[in-house]
């Protein structure tokens, strides 16, 4: 974390409690259950519309680029819900203002950054240069609060995260890695499936798996992978490119039908990620299935979004 530079304001009041969220293995096992406790108790006070005012007085950043509108609504609704006052940054992180000014600038005005950007590591530079918390809204590398959100309602519905099966199928997204990151610190299994040169490379597997609570692997078929022990089958869009028949021919075989979730734990969850595109990365019959739970699952992103702040920018957590 850095030290603090330049500016005075909201930066002085930085404290020892202040954490940054950029990967969610950045968090412990404890430390991510803790969170969860707590979006699970925020969630029961926002359906009583008795929201904490945790955030009174907090001046929160939102700096979105891009036009996906979940986590930054979420965000939004949340912080103000706290009692925040929320303020959106215009334009495009490092295409307006050079990178190595911007954070000290923002330093001096705000108690938070919620950035979602291109790059990871102009995030990374970010959060290098802040005195005050930094979230991840997600970057080309990874959307931990996406999973974190995921996470929340999974423990909700089955009451525990041990021994989950997630199935991830496509190329490895920002996504994909994020739930890499979760079998980092949580007892869980996650599975990669996809075409041989969109999977992640076996030198980060290993990696991986060297320090991994749980564990993580690689496929490029779905069989031995999809079975009743699968509790998560999960996706994302296809890749975008210059040539859109190539990738539909290579992808197409790896599109999930209503028989792949069939296949899954009857109890299990279908959670492709939005914005989904029907007769791509998922059969239009397939969303009708009754493992189809993206509507229900994605209430818990505001939730889990509102401990996430409270955590890292709170020195009183409970």
């Amino acid at each position: 974390m850095a030290a603090l530079r330049r500016g005075a304001g909201v930066a002085e009041s930085r404290t020892k409690h202040m954490k940054n969220f950029l990967h969610l293995n950045d968090f412990e096992e404890s430390e991510i259950h803790k969170i969860l406790d707590r979006a699970d108790f925020l969630r029961e006070k926002w359906k009583a519309n008795q929201m904490p005012q945790s955030l009174k007085d907090k001046k929160l950043a939102l700096w979105f680029w891009g036009q996906g509108f979940r986590n930054r609504v979420a965000f939004e609704i949340g912080a103000r819900s706290m009692g925040a006052d929320v303020s959106f940054i215009p334009g495009e992180l490092a295409v307006h203002e050079p990178m190595e000014d911007i954070a000290h600038y923002l330093n001096n005005w705000f108690s938070m950054l919620i950035i979602r950007c291109r790059s990871h590591d102009h995030l990374r530079q970010v959060s290098n240069d802040a005195s005050i918390p930094v979230i991840n809204a997600r970057t080309n590398f990874n959307h931990p609060c996406e999973i974190m959100g995921d996470l929340q309602y999974i423990r909700r519905e089955r009451k525990t995260l041990d021994g989950l099966k997630v199935v991830f199928v496509g190329e490895c997204t920002n996504l994909c890695m994020s739930w890499f990151e979760a079998a980092k610190v949580l007892p869980m299994e996650v599975v990669q499936i996809g075409p041989k040169p969109y999977l992640l490379n076996t030198e980060a597997v290993k990696s991986m798996n060297s320090t991994a609570i749980g564990k993580v692997s690689v496929s490029d078929t779905f069989d031995g992978c999809i079975s009743s022990t699968t509790d998560v089958l999960y996706t994302d869009s296809w890749p975008k490119s210059e040539d859109p028949e190539s990738i539909r021919q290579l992808f197409s075989p790896y599109q999930i039908t209503q028989d792949i979730v069939n296949q899954i734990n009857p109890r299990g969850f279908f959670m492709p990620c939005p914005p989904i595109t029907r007769g791509e990365e998922v059969s239009a019959e397939s969303v009708n299935h009754p493992r189809y739970c993206n509507y229900a699952a994605k209430e818990y992103l505001l939730h889990a979004q509102n401990a996430l702040m409270e955590y890292c920018l709170l020195e009183e957590f409970q």
